[in-house]
């Protein structure tokens, strides 16, 4: 913990694709790493979430069990155990689920603005952020802390039977999306290949500008990049990194590369 932010870094890689098209897991891990380079010490903020959701999950397990096993129901359990680690999953989320939506906030037009960049004016409608989340619709999501850890609070009561249920946290950071959209339509599922590659090298190019206006640049990992992209989309990327400090790049045929 204590190297984190002395060599801040950005990679782009061919598997930044399944940013895109993959699963929320991988636009979560997207946003948590990205936020422990800004702020080192969010990285104690998102093992204090992970913490709490593996105790808080061992726990509905353990109630799920004994339900099925004595057949009294829910009210026959005693729950002020997993009372006290609600307390800690409003807490330590709340913080986790403010940073990221911040966060968002500081993207989204530099992801609007490395799209557009990418595309080179062809682009079928502006790349958009939003971040869904897990509590629900009707609940407001600001990066107030006290809003936000009063808003799961609520959800602890409204999810509890489901959960104890279902042996497992429905709710929470770790269920929460970054949806990315083109125009009116989400991404995934619409978007072409050509969109697709545009929008994972916009995310990457967006978090290589928000880290260079905090500071020094990050040193730019460009990992057999090139091979995907066609030849536009090539001297398009090689220009608009052209400034950066450092750049490392990695290709397994050099004339993928452009001059």
């Amino acid at each position: 913990r204590e190297v984190l932010g002395l060599v801040r870094s950005v990679l782009f890689a061919p598997e930044d694709l399944a940013l895109v098209m993959g699963d929320p897991a991988e636009r979560r891990r997207f946003l948590d790493d990205l936020l422990v380079a800004r702020a080192p010490r969010l990285a104690g903020t998102r093992a204090d979430s992970d913490r709490v959701l593996r105790q808080r999950n061992a726990l509905l397990k353990s109630a799920s069990a004994a339900v099925r096993a004595s057949r009294g129901g829910i009210e026959s359990l005693d729950l002020r155990t997993l009372d006290v680690w609600d307390t800690h999953l409003a807490r330590s989320g709340a913080d986790l689920l403010a940073a990221r939506l911040e966060l968002v906030e500081i993207l989204r037009p530099l992801v609007a603005k490395s799209y557009d960049a990418v595309a080179d004016g062809i682009a079928t409608g502006e790349a958009r952020l939003d971040y869904r989340s897990s509590l629900g619709p009707d609940v407001e999501l600001s990066p107030d802390r006290d809003l936000l850890t009063a808003a799961i609070i609520e959800a602890t009561a409204r999810f509890r039977r489901d959960e104890i249920d279902r042996g497992l946290s429905l709710f929470g950071p770790h269920r929460d999306d970054l949806v990315l959209g083109l125009g009116p339509m989400p991404a995934k599922g619409f978007a072409s290949q050509g969109e697709a590659w545009s929008f994972a090298l916009a995310l990457r190019l967006a978090s290589f500008d928000m880290l260079r206006a905090n500071g020094d640049d990050p040193i730019l990992l460009l990992d057999d990049v090139f091979a995907e992209l066609d030849v536009g989309r090539r001297d398009r990327l090689a220009r608009l990194v052209g400034e950066a400090e450092q750049v490392l790049v990695t290709a397994a045929v050099a004339a993928d590369v452009p001059e």
